[in-house]
């Protein structure tokens, strides 16, 4: 490589630079990629938003409500990955470009031709349309501009749009694409709604709100429907101890209604930095701490995003944290007995701010206590539950704050957060019995072995065993393994409702056409298939006796007409299998 390369690919390496509040901020480059459409860039949403489970990990750009707008190679590079799913990405490519970042596109409909007869390719010599392919560098060298897709609706799409990420190469964490140049325009600052203090545990009763309104270019603290906590119009009183301040916020872009993320907030008290998030650089490993940087409690319960200004215990994202002080962003608010200047500012990723201004005071504490009986659970340390027919163990990374952890056998007496789980909770019957595992609204972080002790399950029967749970709102529930002992165990990753059940039926199959239909003028064969307690585990298409490319997208199941199935009659045979191995299949003749 000669020399004058080497500094050109140099130069377009992150460059990290320190900002006057001693923050690092990234400096990426600035033209190197392009728009991946040709038309003008709006969008559904942005890098760092609040999704259940997860942080947003990259943009997502409108596609005039529709389907089949060309997809373009962002900058030179060569496809390095394909991969085909029925929920996340659905469509995706990848493309790695040689000065360290690798783009991909995603939710794609078709890709181009080359592409799509190479995965076609694929797909029937592995017999699977769900693959996952790298591809070496010599494969599909593209060039900037290069159509490879059309833009689709597929994977956990709700509308028609293009998700486009930028990616470290070496790390694969995303990293925010707004930030290296891309033609969007904003002019519209974050808006803030409410501010909510924590006095303890995220989780227990008595989070405060205020609403915010903006007057003379800032927000301001505003008694509007919720508990009176103003002692006059600008200053919060709030109890006394560490407090956790959080932020319900949005923010919009120029040419679009949806809401999206800000790019960091800044926590300040008496003029003294206390605390900024910044949101770039996270990890698909790290994703699921949405569960510790937001309200998770107020999200399951209110549906809505209150975005912490502290962090947790338990919360292992450190990359989106700096200038934290000693109390990892909550507020002393009873230091030296006064009144306190409290002030966030946010800013979007064009640089528009939002400031949000009031005072603060220290009132009469209100201790949190917790219910008699719960078990203390601590985060950062193992915890476990051994109970007569229920046993669980956490490891020391499963909590983001120390809670009293509540058990409940079914024939428990208590006071139930609602009827649904009153009426879960009070059926004796099945093959165990029902135990409530402290409440849904208690995040967990990842899957743990929950063991409940069966009654008697005939020996027929031990390979149907289903783990049923509740939230209160629904059920759902997944295969069990039955051991010699009568304990039954599967891996689950929520607090709330559990028991067992059996299932010996495998998924309901719905036809999309008639047996013996003519589908001359169709594209596809369909059927819709979902199973009544557990999901489909897998499934076959076959015509004429022949694998086919049946593909799936959430409960549909759908075979788009190739050359596999020429002109004439046929026969079709779909089978789905439940995650108990219970089948079911449809016959169908049609014509074509």
């Amino acid at each position: 490589m000669s020399i004058a390369r080497l500094i050109s690919l140099l130069l377009l390496l992150p460059v990290f630079s320190a900002a006057q509040n001693n923050a690092v901020t990234p400096s990426y480059p600035q033209d190197y990629f392009r728009n991946p459409l040709d038309i003008p860039i709006f969008l559904a949403g942005n890098f760092g938003e609040c999704r259940p489970g997860h942080f947003h990990s990259g943009v997502d750009i409108k596609t005039l409500g529709k389907e089949g707008q060309p997809v373009h190679a962002a900058a030179d590079g060569y496809i390095s990955r394909i991969k085909m799913e029925k929920g996340g990405f659905g469509h995706g490519i990848y493309i790695t470009h040689p000065n360290g970042y690798t783009t991909l596109y995603a939710h794609l409909g078709d890709f181009a031709p080359a592409l799509q007869k190479y995965l076609k390719k694929e797909q029937y010599e592995k017999k699977h349309w769900d693959v996952d392919i790298a591809l070496p560098a010599d494969k599909f060298p593209v060039k900037k501009g290069q159509q490879i897709a059309w833009s689709g609706n597929t994977g956990a799409s709700t509308a028609p749009h293009l998700h486009f990420e930028i990616r470290n190469t070496k790390t694969e964490h995303p990293l925010n694409p707004e930030l290296f140049g891309l033609p969007v325009v904003d002019k519209i600052a974050p808006v803030p709604a409410e501010v909510v203090f924590y006095d303890g545990s995220i989780y227990q009763e008595g989070a405060l709100t205020v609403s915010l309104v903006k007057e003379g270019g800032v927000y301001k603290a505003v008694n509007k429907g919720h508990k009176s906590l103003l002692v006059n119009n600008d200053t919060v009183q709030v109890p006394v101890g560490m407090v956790g301040i959080g932020i319900n916020v949005d923010d919009y872009m120029d040419g679009s209604d949806n809401t999206i993320a800000f790019y960091t907030a800044k926590l300040y008290m008496d003029d003294s930095s206390q605390a900024q998030i910044t949101l770039d650089n996270i990890g698909y490993d790290e994703t699921r701490y949405i569960n510790a940087y937001a309200d998770y409690k107020t999200r399951e319960q209110q549906h809505k995003w209150v975005q912490c200004l502290f962090k947790l215990p338990g919360n292992h994202l450190d990359a989106i944290y700096s200038n934290m002080n000693n109390n990892g962003g909550r507020l002393n608010l009873s230091e030296n007995n006064k009144v306190h200047k409290i002030k966030i500012v946010l800013t979007d990723d064009k640089g528009n701010i939002s400031t949000v201004l009031f005072y603060a005071m220290a009132g009469l504490y209100s201790e949190y206590s917790p219910n008699e009986g719960c078990i203390p659970f601590y985060a950062n340390k193992p915890n476990s539950l051994k109970e007569d027919s229920v046993t669980f163990q956490l490891d020391d990374h499963q909590l983001y704050e120390d809670v009293c952890f509540e058990f409940r056998p079914a024939n428990y007496p208590q006071t139930y957060h609602s009827k649904a789980q009153s009426e879960a909770l009070q059926n004796p019957g099945g093959y165990s019995g029902k135990y409530q595992l402290h409440y849904p609204y208690v995040p967990v972080h990842h899957y743990f072995e929950l063991n409940i002790r069966s009654r008697y399950i005939p020996n027929d029967l031990h390979n149907k065993v289903v783990m049923m749970y509740s939230d209160g709102k629904d059920e759902d529930g997944r295969a069990a393994t039955f051991e010699d002992n009568g304990w039954c165990k599967a891996r689950v990753r929520n607090f709330g409702t559990y028991w067992l059940d059996i299932d010996t039926t495998g998924p309901e199959i719905i036809s999309m056409q008639k047996n013996g239909a003519n589908l001359g003028r169709a594209k596809q064969i369909a059927f819709d298939a979902k199973d009544d307690m557990t999901s489909v585990r897998s499934f076959a298409g076959f015509i004429d006796g022949k694998w086919v490319c049946f593909e799936q997208h959430s409960n549909s199941f759908f075979y788009k007409f190739d050359e596999h199935c020429p002109m004439g009659k046929h026969e079709v045979l779909f089978k789905a299998e439940d995650e108990n191995g219970n089948v079911s299949t449809v016959h169908l003749k049609f014509t074509r």
